[in-house]
């Protein structure tokens, strides 16, 4: 009988650290036990310069003279471009290695570099340009997206932010991205974040696991969830 009693009492000890468990998993279930990504966004972020501001403040100046080589116009373009893609200061060069064919439908293959990161673009010269003529209109299209950790974490925050309008989300999160890295252009970057939700998971408590996705023309960044 006594041992009887002490088998029924290590029974009983066990029950109730299952129990115990059982209750920990229960406030980690639902979602709560997936693991929160490393990087918490909690806001907007320092140095990033809203979309609609980044065309008045990420100015690259001096502007090249007037009577500069067409080149380095197309060049100073693009500097600018990358700059205002990134929406974040940062050191910026372009170069076209074979120059800038100034020729009607002529296209002239560049590359502009933010911060160490190259972007491969392509430059066309207007249909209607006129030998000669001091005026040249062209159109520069990058080849590859510039993905920005900071600019990406602010996007998250802008669309699923307490000012974005969504009362669904919170504890907002992303895998640590690079500093900066060239990515194909309207497709997953690879990379992913998350928020809370009541329902996220599967309509339980628990994270959306969102897939970052670059934009078509190198620009809006966008978030789709993961099923």
């Amino acid at each position: 009988m006594h041992n009887s009693k002490i088998a029924f009492g290590l029974i009983a000890a066990c029950l109730l650290t299952v129990g115990c468990g059982s209750s920990d998993d229960q406030d980690s279930a639902g979602g709560a036990a997936q693991k929160a990504l490393p990087v918490a966004v909690d806001g907007p972020q320092k140095g990033v310069i809203p979309q609609r501001e980044a065309g008045e403040k990420l100015k690259i100046t001096p502007l090249p003279p007037m009577n500069a080589p067409f080149a380095e116009k197309v060049e100073h373009n693009l500097r600018q471009d990358i700059l205002r893609s990134a929406r974040v200061p940062g050191e910026t060069s372009a170069e076209c290695p074979d120059g800038v064919d100034e020729t009607a439908g002529a296209v002239s293959q560049c590359v502009a570099v933010y911060e160490g990161v190259a972007i491969p673009y392509e430059v066309k010269i207007s249909e209607s340009a006129k030998e000669g003529s001091s005026l040249i209109f062209f159109t520069t299209t990058p080849k590859k997206g510039l993905l920005v950790a900071s600019t990406a974490y602010d996007s998250l925050n802008e669309q699923y932010g307490p000012t974005s309008g969504r009362t669904d989300a919170s504890k907002l999160a992303c895998q640590t991205l690079p500093p900066a890295k060239a990515v194909p252009l309207g497709k997953d970057t690879g990379y992913t974040c998350q928020y809370w939700g009541k329902h996220a998971n599967q309509g339980e408590p628990g994270y959306a696991t969102l897939r970052l996705t670059m934009g078509p023309q190198g620009s809006g960044l966008g978030f789709e969830t993961i099923a």
